[in-house]
C-alpha cells in the first residue's frame, strides 16, 4: 500500500491528498480483481461524511476467489451492478456469492470499440471526450444503480463494476458522489486514482496495444489516462441537455429532490 500512496502523491501532486488520505482504509485488497474500493469516507459540502462500507465499485470481478467470496460476505455485498455489455458480461461472467441480485446495465456498452479498433481512436485524440460527453445512454444506464441504492436494506452493501473499474464506473461514483454533496475537487480526485490503482492492469494492456497498433506506450497512457476533464465533459454535456444536473437526476435517473434527502439520509452521517 504505501508503493501505491507515494506512486498516486507522484502522479496527482494537486487533487489526490484528501483521497490518499484513508487509502489503506479505501482500497479492499482482492486476490481476483483490482480498483476494488470503498466509496465512503469523504467529506460532503454540508459538513457530513459519506458512510463506510456501503457503496463499492471495482473492475472486473469474474476471477475473484473463494478468499475474495468471503469479503464480499463480510462486507454484505450481495447487490451487484455490472455496466458491461451483454457480450463483454457472457464472455467473463461475474463470480459472485449464491443468490446475488445481480443486475446487468449495458446501454451504450455494446458498441464500444475493440483492441483492434483502439490504435485508429487513439490516433483521432479524442475518443474519450466523446465517450464522457455523450449523454444517450446515462440514464438507462445508471438508474439501476439509483434505484438500489434508494431501496437497498439498512444492513446490506452495494458494488458496482465494469471492466477497467474507471470509465462507467467512475462516471457512476462521480453522479453518487455528487448527489450527496460532496466537492468536484474530491470527486475528481476519486475518478484519477484509478490512474494508479489500475497500474500492473494497465501495463499488460499498454504492452499488447504497443504491439498490435504500433504506438509508443507514452502515446497509449496520454491517450487513455483519466483525467478532471472528462467528468467537466460528463457534467457539461448533462447541463447542456437538461439545463442542471439536478434535472438529469429527476428526469432520467428517478432522483428528485425527495430522493436525494433519502439518498443522503442513507449514505452520509455526522462526522
Amino acid at each position: 500500500m504505501k508503493k501505491i500512496v507515494l506512486a498516486l502523491v507522484i502522479a496527482m501532486p494537486c487533487a489526490a491528498f484528501a483521497q490518499l488520505s484513508d487509502s489503506a482504509q479505501r482500497v479492499v485488497r482482492m486476490q481476483g480483481t483490482v480498483n476494488f474500493r470503498d466509496v465512503g469516507g469523504y467529506k460532503t459540502t454540508d459538513g457530513k461524511q459519506v458512510v463506510w462500507g456501503k457503496v463499492f465499485r471495482s473492475a472486473d470481478v469474474s476471477h475473484l476467489t473463494d478468499q475474495d467470496l468471503l469479503v464480499l460476505e463480510q462486507k454484505h455485498i450481495h447487490t451487484v451492478i455490472d455496466f458491461r455489455g451483454v457480450k463483454e458480461a457472457a464472455v467473463a461472467p461475474d463470480h459472485l456469492l449464491p443468490h446475488t441480485d445481480y443486475q446487468l446495465c449495458p446501454a451504450g456498452s455494446d458498441s464500444l470499440p475493440g483492441a483492434a479498433q483502439m490504435g485508429e481512436i487513439i490516433k483521432s485524440g479524442n475518443f474519450l471526450e466523446k465517450f464522457y460527453g455523450n449523454t444517450q445512454y446515462l440514464g438507462a444506464r445508471y438508474k439501476p444503480l439509483f434505484q438500489k441504492l434508494l431501496t437497498l436494506p439498512a444492513g446490506e452493501s452495494i458494488m458496482y463494476h465494469c471492466t477497467g473499474g474507471r470509465d462507467r464506473t467512475g462516471m457512476a461514483t462521480a453522479l453518487f458522489l455528487y448527489a450527496l454533496g460532496v466537492p468536484q475537487s474530491t470527486i475528481e480526485a476519486d475518478f484519477t486514482a484509478s490512474n494508479v490503482y489500475l497500474m500492473p492492469m494497465n501495463a499488460k494492456m499498454f504492452k499488447g496495444m504497443q504491439q498490435s497498433t504500433g504506438l509508443d506506450e507514452e502515446t497509449i497512457r496520454k491517450a487513455l489516462e483519466l483525467k478532471p476533464e472528462l467528468l467537466h465533459s460528463l457534467f457539461d454535456a448533462i447541463k447542456t441537455k437538461y439545463g442542471t444536473v439536478e434535472n438529469f437526476f429527476e428526469k432520467e435517473l428517478g432522483v428528485g429532490e425527495k430522493e436525494r434527502a433519502i439518498l443522503k439520509q442513507k449514505y452520509t452521517a455526522g462526522i
